[in-house]
């Protein structure tokens, strides 16, 4: 089993890391900015140890030379010590300046790029995809994984990068003069590095990925209860959902807390590897001066760079910790891109061509993912273009599931739907759905004004041309008679409005589609009489001269 998990995450590892470098990849330029910036400035921080040990000697020897001329020497070699090292941090200073100023550009490129990406590839998922997935959870894996992705980005390029350049750079400074010393340097930063990535993926991640599934069913949860709101309020079961989410709290608070104290154990381990690390280095520099092999200069020059070595492997103990978490962060983001979209056009795909609005099913056949019966077994029929069909059944008959497939929401298992003798599966998705109107049982509007929502059928439609479509639509007069009128914000999903204005609002939306094709989803079902009645009337000048199904 651990095997297994063990190849299952280093798939995933190669998933987030071929996301991330992908798009590194679109923008060359700005990574090697960064990258040589970081590069000049680690390395001028791994040479100043080396002149402060020149400018201990350079002290040291002043005060035991006795002639002017020695002592003046002396002091030319500190002064010179001196401003290498004042160039050094000069140096670092300024070139760091300019990668971390490239790592802000390139990050918040990342991040508008990969919520973009994300949100695209959302909006092309199949209806049954977003069927079963929970509009919360989903909002909080592309938010997670944007800031994992400005987390992931620091952990590479300012903290990992820097601290592998350290690491080799003082183990190769030090193993030129004593080879001894490059030796403990190198063993015993790999024995940390080593321990510290065993700790974070072998006894952190696991419980750190718990704790983020968790994490998400607490956003689902919360989103479930608030966006069905109205229907806690009608049954009073406010408490009987609070008791829900406190259960699912309980569940997260566990899994949490497991993560949080094993990430503390691992930061005890390190410390503890530290310290056999500093006992380790500053032995042996006293042996080597015992022996005469190193100067006070020396030891002045391996303690500094043993504290620049210390302070880079004390980040990397959290460094790989922030990278094992950027990535459980960013793992569900990057499984929508690698997700398959469910229906998609054909690379020939063409812009569907709708006039007469002829609707043909040519021995038709569909059956639902796990059902074993077929809804349609070879249904073959034909709907002439300005025709008006009824579509009657009880429930579960296939009556939605028709005009789904009409709209391509569904692929056929047999057959073809064929609209003016276009097969639907080689027209662009996009474009046979602008051809088709829907006015659905339950309209959604939109938390924009109500001409916003008016125009979502055309966009680019004038004031005017949005009010008609009101006007055919009943819709006017009760949009007149607010106080801000065609600006008036409808609330989430059309809350502010009864059913029956949402309905118009609808109605008013299809007909400024003015598609050849219209489908009526039981829209007068639930409503009023009075409502019905103005929407009826809508309805009836909607139809005319169009294909329409009526559920």
């Amino acid at each position: 089993m651990s095997l297994f998990r063990f190849h299952k995450r280093s798939g995933v590892y190669r998933q987030v890391f071929g996301f991330l470098f992908g798009h590194w990849r679109r923008q060359p330029g700005l990574i090697a900015l960064i990258c040589g910036g970081i590069l000049i400035a680690t390395l001028a921080e791994v040479l100043v140890p080396l002149f402060v040990g020149r400018l201990v000697d350079a002290l040291a020897d002043a005060e035991v030379l006795r002639t002017l001329v020695a002592r003046e020497t002396a002091w030319d070699s500190a002064v010179m010590a001196f401003v290498v090292i004042l160039v050094l941090g000069a140096v670092m200073v300024v070139m760091r300046h300019f990668a971390f100023v490239g790592i802000v550009r390139l990050t918040l490129r990342m991040m508008s790029d990969i919520a973009g990406g994300a949100f695209a590839r959302v909006q092309h998922f199949s209806s049954d995809w977003h069927a079963n997935s929970f509009a919360g959870s989903t909002v909080r894996k592309i938010s997670r994984g944007m800031w994992a992705l400005d987390l992931l980005n620091d952990t590479l390029l300012v903290a990992l990068l820097p601290s592998l350049v350290v690491l080799l750079g003082s183990a190769a400074l030090l193993g030129a003069q004593w080879p001894v010393m490059g030796l403990v340097v190198a063993l015993g930063a790999g024995v940390f590095v080593t321990l510290t990535v065993v700790l974070s993926t072998h006894y952190v991640a696991p419980a750190a990925r718990l704790s983020n599934a968790w994490d998400t069913k607490v956003g689902g949860t919360l989103a479930d209860a608030v966006s069905c709101n109205a229907v806690v309020k009608g049954f009073g079961a406010e408490t009987r959902e609070e008791a829900r989410l406190t259960g699912v709290l309980a569940k997260w608070n566990g899994r949490t807390r497991r993560t949080w104290m094993a990430a503390t154990w691992s930061g005890t381990a390190q410390l503890l590897a530290l310290l056999v690390l500093r006992t380790a280095i500053i032995g042996t520099v006293l042996l080597l001066w015992w022996h005469g092999r190193a100067s006070p200069g020396d030891v002045a020059y391996v303690l500094t760079t043993y504290f620049v070595v210390h302070g880079y492997l004390r980040e990397v103990g959290m460094n790989v910790h922030n990278l094992q978490r950027s990535v459980n962060d960013m793992e569900e983001l990057v499984a929508i891109h690698h997700t398959p979209l469910g229906i998609e056009d054909r690379q020939d795909a063409v812009p569907a061509q709708v006039r007469a609005g002829r609707i043909a099913f040519d021995a038709v056949s569909f059956h639902y993912p796990g059902h074993e019966l077929p809804l349609y077994d070879g249904l073959s029929l034909t709907i002439e273009g300005g025709e008006r069909v009824g579509l009657v059944g009880h429930s579960g008959s296939g009556k939605t599931t028709f005009v789904k497939l009409i709209q391509r929401l569904h692929d056929v298992t047999g057959g073809a739907v064929m609209i003016d003798g276009q097969d639907v599966r080689t027209v662009q998705q996009g474009s046979l759905r602008r051809h088709i109107a829907v006015v659905a049982q339950e309209p959604i509007l939109f938390h924009r004004t109500l001409a916003e929502n008016i125009a979502y059928a055309r966009p680019d439609a004038t004031r005017a041309e949005i009010e008609q479509a009101a006007e055919l639509a009943n819709a006017h007069g009760f949009i007149a008679r607010l106080p801000r009128g065609y600006a008036t914000l409808v609330g989430e999903r059309g809350v502010k409005l009864s059913g029956g204005e949402r309905q118009r609002v609808a109605l008013a939306r299809a007909f400024l589609a003015d598609a050849p094709i219209l489908i009526l989803d039981e829209a007068t079902s639930s409503l009023d009489s009075e409502s019905e009645a103005l929407i009826q009337e809508a309805m009836e000048r909607l139809m005319v001269g169009r294909t329409t199904l009526v559920i």
